[in-house]
This record gives structure tokens, C-alpha cells and sequence, in this order.
């Protein structure tokens, strides 16, 4: 079991998904930062926003934390958040990636190699040493 766990860990799917996600997190932080320094505050200068990024519906004196307020603009600033990672993953990744598979399917770009016979029989040897190891 632990065998098959490490063979699965050590394939190259997995390291390439891990880098992945971390330029995924690095990106979603850029992007978070954008909307909450311009876009945000943009929302607020909406009247009916106000500077707490809602509408009150109960104020218990200036400011104070009883105050109950719908915070849409925090919500619309999700959103947008939202939309600019997807539309970037989408244009960087996803339509490249489609582009790409098609050219494959009408034959513009040829299949990747399969690997020579050497090569072949080389990985061979190299996997029944490990299970004899």
C-alpha cells in the first residue's frame, strides 16, 4: 500500500498540480489585493454603500459595533474577484489547452513520441531493479 502511495506521489501529475496550486493561491492574493485597494473602494463611494461597504439598518449611535449592516459590497468585490481569476485561468489555461487539443485532433500537431525500444527496455530494467530493491 505505502508502495503504490509513493509510486502515485512521485509521478509528475502530482508535482505539476502542486505547482499549480500555489501560483493558483499567489494569483487569487494578487487579485484580492486589486479589488480590496481600488475596486472596493470604488463601491463605496456609492451613496446608498456608504463607508461601511453596506446598508445599515440599524445604527446604534456613530459607529458602534451593534451597528446591523448588509455588507453587499463586500459581496460584489467577491464576486469580482471571482470573475477575474476565472476569466484569467480560462483565457491563460483552459482555451490554450482546447486550442491545442485541437490542433492535435485535425492532425496540425503531431502526437508526443512514444519512447524508442532502448528506452523502453531500459525503463523495464530500471522498475524490476526497484521491486527487487
Amino acid at each position: 500500500m505505502l508502495k503504490g502511495f509513493r509510486d502515485y506521489i512521485m509521478r509528475g501529475n502530482v508535482v505539476d498540480l502542486a505547482v499549480g496550486i500555489v501560483i493558483g493561491v499567489a494569483f487569487t492574493a494578487v487579485v484580492t489585493s486589486f479589488v480590496d485597494s481600488f475596486v472596493k473602494p470604488l463601491i463605496q463611494l456609492i451613496p446608498a454603500v456608504g463607508a461601511k461597504g453596506g446598508i445599515i439598518l440599524k445604527e446604534n449611535g456613530a459607529g458602534t459595533a451593534d451597528d446591523i449592516v448588509l455588507k453587499y459590497g463586500d459581496f460584489i468585490s467577491a464576486l469580482i474577484n471571482f470573475l477575474a481569476v476565472a476569466a484569467v485561468i480560462y483565457f491563460l489555461i483552459v482555451l490554450p489547452m482546447n486550442k491545442l487539443a485541437e490542433r492535435r485532433k485535425r492532425g496540425e500537431i503531431p502526437e508526443p513520441a512514444a519512447p524508442s525500444e532502448e528506452v523502453a527496455l531500459l525503463t523495464e530494467i530500471r522498475d524490476a531493479l526497484r521491486t527487487h530493491a
